[in-house]
């Protein structure tokens, strides 16, 4: 079992003291004084880093408050010393050259502790802005573009001369000095609920976060759902001659009785209908993970056992749930390993 963290931003967790000073910071003129969000966001992956957590993932939200994804990356990576640091990325927002370039130099100075989280988009307005109006209705069309893109990422870390010609994306013998540390490439997380987005998840990339309800009185019917979602990607990939992992993203509402942890996960899923950005944080309940320790820890073995190896946490309040779960949870899983540094599965 592996356990990750969300780097926390305005975005990805219900707001609470610590981002709403950041939020008013970010948008003043002229305080020289040290970012609060950064700050922030630093005490919490630091105390996931010295807690055992193996990642922390740092979403991209170009649309609002939030530091951008690749900076704060970077500027994390430059005060941790064992967790992995995991941007997201929007393909067609930069260029899989670009992001190749970049990556590659995030993996040599951090040892290796690079890894990438590839995401097709939602929010048009932002595309529209962001990409300079590089938008495409057509889900499809999209993760078309997505598997091209990995294409190109896959074929630069990893190739000494890459010929690419796609749709959308092209490459005539281009070489990319600059070499990622892991061999052969750093890995590739992604998320997709449709057919046309698994395949390609299958076919090109190395971890699957699975998909449930965002309902957390659901759990029985949610583990049926992902047991048979994780057969169908394994054999997708057994199809393409590769191997996937598995991972879940989720909230944990941690109490000594039921009644006070759905009582927090109420006024969590209460924030979240708010609007879709707002949901990002509250679909996290989804997992189900909201009880006593107890409870947690059997249904995180329970996941496991049917093929999840990765939890990729969040928390409300951040720095207190993490310290509950640390405390409490922890004690009761199975022994916390972390993925091989230099080693991919086939």
């Amino acid at each position: 079992m592996r356990l990750g963290i969300w780097t926390p931003l305005p975005h990805t967790i219900k707001l609470e003291p610590a981002i709403q000073d950041g939020i008013r910071q970010v948008g003043m003129r002229g305080d020289h004084s040290a970012d609060k969000s950064f700050q922030f966001a630093l005490d919490v992956v630091s105390k996931g880093e010295a807690y055992g957590f193996d990642i922390t993932l740092i979403a991209e939200r170009l649309l609002g408050p939030d530091l951008e994804a690749w900076m704060l990356t970077a500027a994390l990576a430059a005060r941790t010393r064992t967790i992995q640091v995991m941007p997201a990325v929007y393909p067609g927002m930069i260029t899989p050259q670009l992001a190749a370039k970049m990556g590659a130099t995030l993996d040599r100075i951090t040892g290796g502790r690079f890894a990438i989280n590839v995401v097709n988009g939602w929010f048009q307005n932002e595309f529209e802005l962001f990409s300079n109006g590089a938008w495409i209705g057509s889900s499809d069309a999209r993760y078309q573009r997505m598997a091209e893109f990995v294409r190109v990422l896959k074929g630069l870390w990893s190739e000494e001369h890459f010929t690419f010609q796609g749709e959308f994306f092209q490459t005539d013998n281009a070489n990319l000095p600059l070499k990622p540390v892991r061999i052969p490439h750093p890995p590739i997380y992604s998320a997709s609920r449709t057919d046309s987005g698994k395949d390609v998840i299958a076919e090109h990339c190395d971890l699957w976060f699975v998909n449930y309800q965002a309902d957390y009185r659901r759990y029985e019917e949610s583990l049926a759902v992902i047991r048979t979602d994780i057969a169908d990607l394994a054999e997708r990939a057994r199809q393409f001659g590769r191997k996937l992992a598995f991972g879940m993203s989720a909230h944990i509402s941690c109490a000594d009785t039921m009644a006070e942890a759905q009582a927090r996960a109420d006024e969590l899923e209460a924030h979240g209908r708010r609007d879709r950005v707002s949901s990002t944080a509250a679909r996290g309940l989804g997992a189900c993970l909201v009880g006593t320790p107890d409870l947690i820890a059997r249904r995180m073995r329970q996941y496991e056992e049917i093929g999840v190896e990765l939890f990729l946490l969040n928390f409300h309040p951040m720095l207190a749930g993490l310290d509950t779960f640390a405390k409490r949870v922890m004690p009761l899983l199975p022994p916390i390993g972390a993925e091989p540094r230099l080693a991919m599965r086939a």
